[in-house]
């Protein structure tokens, strides 16, 4: 079966699911529709805070200050410097980070070492402070305890590993 039909297959079978158990299809649609927009609406004022403050710490030059500071280390690990923005950036933001992996995408090529290892960075790491926020908001804890660290420590495994394998 090629790739393509998978999704519309899919979505015949949720459908023929539905009307089998006689659910009433287009009206379940819409409530999921609403909750999805009272997501997007709830998570976009954090979305927008978090893009307005990566572009003024660019801005500023912030980030090129941070980014001189970790570049050494890095290098250490096998990572180019080109990537220091990325591996900090991303426990933070996944729209940030997916913008820098463009800029350096279209700066030096997805053949290029820095974009083979900014890719294995994007698929290998999380925004940390985000899911970690989220996932305790859901259960009702304030106290993170250890996942904070731990989510770190598997970042930075995960650093330095791409930095080895390329």
């Amino acid at each position: 079966m090629p790739v393509d039909l998978l999704i519309p297959i899919l979505m015949l079978l949720v459908l023929c699911a539905a009307a089998w158990k006689r659910l009433p299809m287009y009206d379940l649609f819409v409530e999921g529709a609403k909750s999805g927009l009272r997501t997007a609406v709830q998570i976009l004022p954090n979305l927008a805070a978090m893009l307005c403050a990566i572009q003024l710490m660019q801005s500023s030059g912030l980030m090129d200050a941070l980014c001189g500071l970790c570049a050494p280390l890095l290098q250490k690990t096998g990572l180019p410097a080109q990537t220091a923005p990325l591996v900090l950036i991303r426990p933070l933001s996944g729209s940030g980070a997916l913008a820098m992996l463009k800029d350096l995408l279209d700066r030096y090529g997805a053949d290029s070492r820095a974009g083979l290892i900014a890719c294995t960075l994007m698929g290998s790491n999380e925004t940390i402070f985000y899911t970690v926020c989220v996932y305790m908001s859901a259960v009702g804890q304030k106290n993170t305890g250890y996942a904070i660290p731990c989510s770190l420590l598997g970042a930075l495994a995960g650093v330095w590993l791409a930095g080895m394998l390329f």
